[in-house]
């Protein structure tokens, strides 16, 4: 399938995925995001997993993770872009 300027590479895609679940694309990067997960079932995965993690950390509280989970944790993210 051809790609036209407007399509998204799978990594940009990646990089728009809160934006997406959280409704702040714009009108047309959500139909250029909507375009490229019709054609990508490696992104659609990716969706699906991301979907999946978002419902399954919203049940948890914050008392059932231990303190030291909390805190590896903590450390791993804050250092995520470096890496």
């Amino acid at each position: 399938m051809p790609m036209s300027a407007n399509y998204l590479t799978c990594e940009e895609l990646v990089e728009l995925v809160t934006d997406y679940l959280e409704t702040a694309l714009s009108p047309v990067d959500r139909a250029r995001f909507e375009e490229h997960m019709m054609t990508c079932p490696s992104c659609q995965a990716h969706l699906d997993q991301m979907k999946g993690t978002i419902e399954t950390v919203g049940r948890l509280s914050a008392d059932v993770i231990p303190p030291e989970a909390e805190r590896d944790l903590l450390d791993a993210f804050r250092d995520w872009k470096h890496a």
